[in-house]
C-alpha cells in the first residue's frame, strides 16, 4: 500500500513569503519525481517547486496567491517506492533563483527578443501596464520580417499588381487605357516608404512608451541575463525578470537550389530588381502564390512546381478550383506532385531539372523558393536555461505563452501554428499581461488566414474536409456571387461565399471567401464563431446593400431555407 506523505517547501535560498504564481497540480495526478508542482515569484526571482517523490496526488494544500516559505506544505502524496534525492531539488530551486551568472549593466521587468508584429506588441502592453521594457532586434528597424520584408511590402505590390490587372480588364466595360509603362525605381521607392511611414511610427510609439531598444543579437547567459552582441560591436549583458521571445522564423533553403543572385526568397523577390521574362515559383503555397501574382501583373511568365497534388494545400477545393480558374492566363505550367530534382547556372540562366511524370529541364531568368519557413530559434542558447524544442524546432507553451522555465515565454513563428502576424500579436498581448500578473490566457477558437492573390481567398474555422474526416454533423452552405448584385457590377460574379455549420444545434464553423476584398470580409465569420452565432443571428443581422458582405447574410439565410436572392428549391430538393 502506497504511503501518503506530505510535500513541503525545499530550501529556497534567502527567499520567505512568496508568493504562489501557477499550481501545476490537481487532486488525483499522477505525476513524476522532479515534476513541478507550482511556480512560485518574488520580486526578484521567479522559481518552481518541484516533487521529491513520484506517486499520485491525494490533495492540495494551496491555491493561487498564497505566500509560502521553506517548510510551508504544498501537498499530500501517495508516494511510489523511489523517491528522488533532496539534493536535486535544491539544485533545481537554486537554479531559477534569479541571481545572475554575470554582473548586469541593466535590470528590466521584461525583455522582449525581436521586433515584429508580436514582439513590438508585447513590448508595448508591457509599458502600458507599467513594465521597464527592453526590446532588443538584431536589425536597425523594428517592425521584423512582415513589416520589411513580408506582409507589408508584399501589400504593397499586390495593390499596384491588382489596380495594373484591373485597369487591363476594364477595357471590357467600355474605359480603355494604354500599355502600362512600368518604372521599376518608382514602383520600389513606394513600396519603401511605405514600409519607412511604419517603421518610423513605431520607433516613436516605442519612445512614448519608454521602451528602450537595443540593435543586437541576443543570446541567454542565464535564466535571468542575456548576453546582447549589438550593432555597434559592443557587447551588453541584460538582466530581466521576465523575458519574451518573439524571434519570428526564417525562409527554408532548398539544398539542391545554387547559391546564386537569381535564386531568391521572398525577401529576394520582395527587392523587385527586375522583371524577369520567365520565373519558377517553387512552392504552391501563400507565399509561392502571391509573389506569381505580383511578378505576373508585371509581365513575367511564371511556372510553379508543388510537391503535394494541389495548390494551397488544406483550402477549400472549391476555392482553390475559382481561383485556378481565374489564374490560368499567368501560368505555362503547374506541376502538382512534382519535385525540383537539381538546378545549375548555365550562362545567364538557372536550369532546373523538374520531375513530374517525366524529367524536364527548364530555363529560368529567376527562381522564387518559397516551401516553409523554420523558427529562429538555434542562436538564442536557449538550452544553457533549461527550454527544449520539439521535434520540429519549435518551443513549447501554454496558454499563458509561458514555457517550461516559469519566467520565460514565447511567442508568434517560435512556438508553431500557423505563422502569421495576427496571431502573434494577440499571444504578444497575452504574454505581456501575464508577465505583468494579470490573469491572460489565449484562448482563441480560430485563426483567419488570407492569400492576397488576385482574386484573395480568405477562410477561418472548420473546412468541410476536416469535419468530414473528424465524423462532424455539419451542413455547408454556398452563396454563388453570380447572384449578387454588387458582385456582378464590379466584375466578380465568379465569387463563393461557402459557410459551414452544425447540423444540430446550426451555429457556425468555419467560412471561406473566394473574390475581391474576401480578406476584409472574413472577419465577420471569425466574430460570429468566437460569439458563437447561429445561421439565424448572421441572417437577421442587416448588412448594407448592394455589398460582397451582404452574401455571408445571404449564405446563412440559405442555410436556413429563407434565401430569396437565389431561384427556390423544389420538392426533390433541386432549385427551379
Amino acid at each position: 500500500m502506497a504511503e501518503t506523505v506530505e510535500i513541503r517547501v525545499p530550501n529556497i535560498g534567502d527567499f520567505k513569503d512568496v508568493s504562489v504564481m501557477e499550481i501545476l497540480i490537481k487532486e488525483g495526478d499522477e505525476i513524476a519525481a522532479d515534476q513541478a508542482l507550482l511556480a512560485v515569484e518574488s520580486d526578484k526571482a521567479t522559481m518552481e517547486i518541484p516533487s521529491p517523490w513520484a506517486g499520485r496526488i491525494e490533495s492540495v494544500a494551496l491555491k493561487i496567491g498564497d505566500k509560502v516559505s521553506e517548510g510551508t506544505v504544498v501537498a499530500k502524496i501517495a508516494r511510489s517506492n523511489s523517491p528522488s534525492s533532496e539534493r536535486k531539488i535544491l539544485a533545481k530551486v537554486s537554479q531559477s533563483t534569479g541571481r545572475h551568472e554575470a554582473d548586469v549593466e541593466t535590470e528590466f521587468d521584461l525583455a522582449v527578443i525581436g521586433a515584429g508584429p508580436g514582439g513590438y506588441s508585447a513590448a508595448f502592453r508591457a509599458a502600458d501596464l507599467g513594465l521597464k521594457v527592453v526590446l532588443i532586434e538584431r536589425y536597425n528597424v523594428l517592425g521584423g520580417v512582415c513589416l520589411n520584408v513580408g506582409c507589408i511590402p508584399s501589400k504593397a505590390l499586390l495593390h499596384v499588381a491588382a489596380i495594373k490587372e484591373e485597369a487591363e480588364r476594364i477595357a471590357e466595360n467600355g474605359i480603355l487605357f494604354g500599355d502600362a509603362a512600368i518604372d521599376l525605381q518608382a514602383l520600389r521607392s513606394f513600396k519603401d516608404a511605405t514600409i519607412k511611414r511604419l517603421t518610423d511610427g513605431l520607433g516613436q510609439m516605442a519612445k512614448a512608451r519608454k521602451v528602450e531598444i537595443i540593435s543586437g543579437t541576443a543570446k541567454f547567459g542565464s535564466p535571468h541575463h542575456l548576453i546582447v552582441a549589438t550593432a555597434k560591436g559592443e557587447t551588453r549583458s541584460i538582466g530581466f525578470k521576465k523575458c519574451v521571445i518573439a524571434t519570428g522564423s526564417s525562409a527554408v533553403r532548398l539544398p539542391m537550389l545554387p547559391l546564386d543572385s537569381r535564386v531568391v526568397d521572398s525577401t529576394g523577390a520582395l527587392q523587385l530588381q527586375s522583371v524577369p521574362n520567365r520565373m519558377l515559383v517553387v512552392g504552391g503555397g501563400i507565399i509561392g502564390l502571391e509573389m506569381a501574382t505580383i511578378y505576373s501583373a508585371l509581365g513575367a511568365r511564371v511556372d510553379i512546381v508543388e510537391r503535394l497534388p494541389e495548390l494551397l494545400a488544406g483550402v477549400d477545393p472549391e476555392a482553390v478550383a475559382i481561383w485556378r480558374r481565374k489564374n490560368a492566363h499567368r501560368f505555362d505550367r503547374i506541376w502538382l506532385g512534382g519535385s525540383v530534382e537539381n538546378a545549375a547556372v548555365e550562362s545567364d540562366k538557372v536550369v532546373v531539372t523538374i520531375k513530374g511524370e517525366t524529367l524536364e529541364k527548364r530555363p529560368y531568368d529567376v527562381v522564387l523558393q518559397s516551401v516553409g519557413r523554420t523558427p529562429n530559434v538555434e542562436t538564442l542558447g536557449v538550452e544553457s536555461v533549461g527550454l527544449q524544442c520539439d521535434a520540429h524546432g519549435f518551443l513549447t507553451v501554454d496558454k499563458q505563452m509561458r514555457t517550461q522555465v516559469p519566467n520565460i515565454f514565447a511567442i508568434g513563428d517560435v512556438v508553431g501554428g500557423p505563422m502569421l502576424a495576427h496571431k502573434a500579436m494577440h499571444e504578444g498581448h497575452v504574454a505581456a499581461e501575464a508577465a505583468a500578473g494579470l490573469k491572460a490566457h489565449l484562448d482563441a477558437k480560430i485563426v483567419p488566414c488570407v492569400a492576397y492573390t488576385d482574386p484573395e481567398i480568405a477562410w477561418v474555422g472548420l473546412s468541410e474536409r476536416e469535419a468530414l474526416s473528424a465524423q462532424r454533423n455539419v451542413r455547408s452552405v454556398k452563396f454563388p456571387w453570380s447572384a449578387s448584385g454588387r458582385a456582378i457590377a464590379s466584375g466578380a460574379s465568379y465569387g463563393m461565399t461557402k459557410l459551414i455549420f452544425d447540423a444540430d444545434n446550426h451555429r457556425i464553423l468555419g467560412g471561406v471567401i473566394v473574390g475581391p476584398h474576401a480578406g476584409d470580409m472574413i472577419g465577420e465569420i471569425c466574430l460570429a464563431i468566437e460569439m458563437g452565432a447561429d445561421a439565424v443571428d448572421i441572417g437577421r443581422t442587416i448588412h448594407p446593400h448592394p455589398t460582397l458582405a451582404e452574401t455571408i447574410g445571404m449564405a446563412a439565410e440559405l442555410f436556413e431555407g429563407v434565401c430569396t436572392d437565389l431561384m427556390p428549391v423544389a420538392k426533390s430538393g433541386k432549385r427551379t
